[in-house]
């Protein structure tokens, strides 16, 4: 009984520093617990950012995604990081899946950044909203080539009060260079032809696996985009090579097991 009781004025507290609990998206309210002080993308952040001059921390993530859950129980609910991100950041949570347009703009900078995408997105921004720090998912520790949580938000840290001037001058060259990415060529746009189409075709037919299905080594996730992409070339070029590539991935999936066994299909993060 006794630690039942603490359990609830734990999540008590919490809940009078963490303002998602007003929110309506499943994601947000999931971490309505966290000892992470999150607040939603609001002007009582960007206010709080800006009085303070602290960097803001935001973490875009939406509910099914599998990594998003790994880096929160990980890293969000532990009392230490937590106690990190509170003091020294302004941490904003986001549901891509409610704001593709802020989803859309810093994905556009953590690829610019680090040449990949994915979420949970990760990203250090100044008060001003600009970029200077961008990732993905990260560890409590360091493993797998990544630093550990912590002592990425110790390195961000020193670097805000040590070295600012040069972390806004990042945070500018990033913000500009996604403002040229978005405003396209000054030219006259090109004629639209099917050359995309051509290349996504032979890079199909180069990493198509005979043996067993599917494109590239293992492990392989279902992709259905790829298999979209053949089948309606098929219909519109009557190419039996595409048709093959696309009904022979699927096959072998199927005798594989990994398809529900009671709706059917396939979900995206079988292997």
């Amino acid at each position: 009984m006794q630690d039942s009781s603490r359990t609830h004025d734990k999540h008590a507290e919490t809940a009078v520093t963490n303002a998602l609990r007003h929110e309506t998206s499943p994601y947000l309210l999931q971490h309505t617990h966290n000892p992470v002080a999150w607040y939603p993308w609001g002007e009582a952040a960007l206010e709080k950012a800006r009085q303070e001059q602290k960097p803001i921390f935001l973490s875009i993530g939406y509910s099914a995604c599998h990594w998003c859950h790994v880096m929160a129980h990980e890293s969000f609910e532990d009392e230490a990081i937590a106690a990190i991100l509170n003091e020294h950041f302004v941490n904003i949570k986001v549901d891509r899946e409610e704001r593709p347009d802020l989803d859309d703009i810093y994905m556009a900078a953590t690829v610019a950044q680090t040449g990949r995408g994915g979420w949970p997105m990760s990203v250090f921004l100044t008060p001003e909203l600009e970029p200077f720090y961008c990732g993905t998912y990260f560890p409590p520790t360091d493993r797998h080539g990544l630093p550990g949580f912590p002592k990425l938000l110790r390195h961000i840290i020193k670097l805000w009060a040590e070295q600012r001037e040069e972390v806004v001058k990042t945070a500018r060259i990033i913000t500009d260079h996604i403002a040229e990415q978005s405003a396209g060529p000054d030219d006259a746009v090109e004629r639209l032809d099917d050359r995309p189409l051509r290349l996504a075709v032979e890079q199909l037919r180069g990493s198509y696996d005979p043996q067993f299905g599917g494109f590239g080594g293992a492990p392989k996730f279902p992709p259905s985009a790829s298999i979209s992409l053949l089948l309606r070339l098929h219909l519109t070029r009557n190419e039996p090579e595409l048709l093959e590539m696309a009904v022979d991935t699927l096959t072998r999936m199927a005798n594989g097991g990994i398809y529900d066994q009671v709706g059917g299909g396939f979900h995206r993060y079988s292997v």
